[in-house]
C-alpha cells in the first residue's frame, strides 16, 4: 500500500475528536486504502481488532443493507461496551438515508465515526443539515507528482517521470500494472465506473453518449475558459442536439463526482468574484489520455492542470485571476493570505518575448503578496522584481516552498 502521509496525519490528528470524519474524493483515489492504513495505525497504538468495525457498503455481503435502521443495527451488534469503537463506513452513500445511522452512531459516547463517499451528494441536503458543525471533511485526490515519484521507486529522472505521470495519471493502482495497455484498460474501467455510478445514476441521465461528448470536450479543453454556451455551440456545430441547460447540468454532475474541478474567476483590481468564464481541470490526467487517445496535448494547459490540483492539495482556495485585460493563471487564497501563480511550460525563445508576456500580469499587481512563475525549464531560481521563477517539478516535489 502507498502511504498517503498527509491524509493519514489528518485522520490521526482528529482521532477521538467529537467530529465525524468524512473522506471524499473520486473513486479509486485511495480512500479505502487510507482507512486500512489508519486501522493499522490504531492497532499499533493498542486498539484491539474487535473495536475496529469496518464495512465497505458496496461489497456483496452488505447488499441486504437497504435502510439506515439496518445499517445501525448491523454496527450496533458489533460494538464493545468498554473503550472506544472505531467505525469505518466505506461508500456509505449507497444506503438510503444513511445519515440517520451515522448521526445515531455519532451521539454514542463510545463511537468514533469515519465515512467515505465518491460524490458531493454525501455532504449535501439532509446530511449537511443534520450533521452541521459535527463533521470534518478530508478531501482526497489521486497521487500527487511527489507521491507518484516516491511510490514508483524508479530511478528515472523527474522529466521522464513527469511524462509518465501525465500519461497514466495518479490513480494508485496504475503503479501495480506494468504494460501501457493494462494501465489504459484500468483507467477506462475507472472512467466508466465514475460515469455510470456517480454521474448517470445520481442524475438519472439516460443518454450516456451525449454525456461522454460533453466530458470529452472538457478533457480536450483543460485550462481553457469554458462557458456553457461555448460548449453547447461547439457540440451543436458537430451535429449534436443539446441545450444549454443540459450542458449546465452535466458540468455540475462532473464536479459533484469529483471528475473535474471548477475554477472560477477573480478580478484582482476590483476585488470581486466574477460570474462567468470558469475553467475546468481534470481530477486525473490519466483519464484524459485514456479517453482522447494519444492526440497531441497542449503541454502548457496540462501543466496548468497539474499545478491547479497541487494548490488544491495544499489547502488553497484557487481562482483564475483577471488583471485588466490580462489573466493570471491562479490566485491562491489561504488563511495566511494570497499568492499569485503564473505557469509556463517553457520560457526559452529566441527573443525573450515569452518571459515578458508571462511576467506582465504579475507585474500589474501592485500588492506585496508572493508571486511565482513556474516553468519546466531547469536552472537556479531567479527573481524578476520580486517574482520568483522556479522549476515546477522542484516545486511539485516540495523542494522550493
Amino acid at each position: 500500500m502507498i502511504e498517503r502521509k498527509e491524509y493519514l496525519d489528518r485522520l490521526i490528528r482528529f482521532r477521538d475528536k467529537e467530529l465525524i470524519k468524512v473522506v471524499t474524493g473520486i473513486r479509486r483515489c485511495g480512500k479505502s486504502t487510507l482507512f486500512l492504513l489508519y486501522q493499522a495505525y490504531l492497532r499499533q497504538q493498542g486498539v484491539s481488532a474487535s473495536r475496529i468495525i469496518s464495512l465497505n457498503l458496496e461489497a456483496g455481503e452488505y447488499l441486504h443493507i437497504k435502510s439506515a435502521e439496518q445499517l445501525y443495527a448491523l454496527v450496533l451488534e458489533s460494538l464493545e461496551e468498554n473503550g472506544m469503537n472505531y467505525i469505518f463506513l466505506d461508500e456509505v452513500q449507497v444506503v438510503p438515508n444513511f445519515q440517520r445511522a451515522v448521526d445515531a452512531l455519532y451521539i454514542k459516547h463510545n463511537c468514533d465515526v469515519y465515512i467515505t463517499g465518491s460524490n458531493a451528494y454525501l455532504l449535501s441536503g439532509e446530511l449537511a443539515t443534520l450533521l452541521s458543525g459535527r463533521y470534518i471533511e478530508i478531501h482526497m485526490l489521486p497521487l500527487s507528482f511527489k507521491e507518484y515519484v516516491l511510490a514508483s521507486g524508479s530511478d528515472l529522472g523527474p522529466d521522464r517521470l513527469y511524462q509518465q505521470y501525465i500519461t497514466y495519471g495518479g490513480f494508485p493502482y496504475t503503479l501495480r500494472l506494468e504494460s501501457q495497455r493494462d494501465r489504459l484498460d484500468y483507467l477506462n474501467n475507472v472512467y466508466d465506473t465514475v460515469v455510470l455510478k456517480d454521474i448517470m445514476f445520481h442524475r438519472a441521465i439516460a443518454d450516456v453518449q451525449v454525456l461522454r461528448n460533453v466530458m470529452n470536450f472538457l478533457f480536450d479543453n483543460v485550462g481553457n475558459l469554458a462557458s456553457t454556451k461555448k460548449i453547447t455551440d461547439t457540440l451543436k456545430a458537430g451535429g449534436l442536439s443539446i441545450s444549454v441547460n443540459t450542458v449546465e447540468g452535466f458540468l455540475t454532475a462532473f464536479v459533484d463526482s469529483y471528475a473535474f474541478y471548477r475554477a472560477g474567476r477573480f478580478d484582482v483590481k476590483g476585488r470581486q468574484y466574477l460570474k462567468s468564464g470558469n475553467k475546468y481541470y481534470a481530477a486525473d490526467l490519466g483519464f484524459r489520455r485514456s479517453v482522447l487517445g494519444p492526440k497531441a496535448a497542449d503541454h502548457g494547459h496540462v501543466l496548468e492542470n497539474i499545478v491547479y490540483l497541487e494548490l488544491i492539495r495544499r489547502g488553497y482556495e484557487v481562482f483564475v485571476g483577471k488583471v485588466g485585460q490580462s489573466e493570471i493563471d491562479f490566485i491562491a487564497f489561504s488563511h495566511d493570505g494570497v499568492e499569485y501563480y503564473q505557469v509556463a511550460y517553457t520560457l526559452i525563445d529566441p527573443d525573450g518575448s515569452t518571459l515578458v508576456r508571462e511576467l506582465a500580469p504579475l507585474d500589474a499587481i501592485r500588492d506585496h503578496n508572493p508571486k511565482y512563475l513556474l516553468t519546466m525549464d531547469w536552472g537556479e531560481p531567479v527573481s524578476h522584481n520580486g517574482i520568483r521563477q522556479i522549476n515546477v517539478l522542484s516545486w511539485l516535489m516540495g523542494e522550493e516552498q
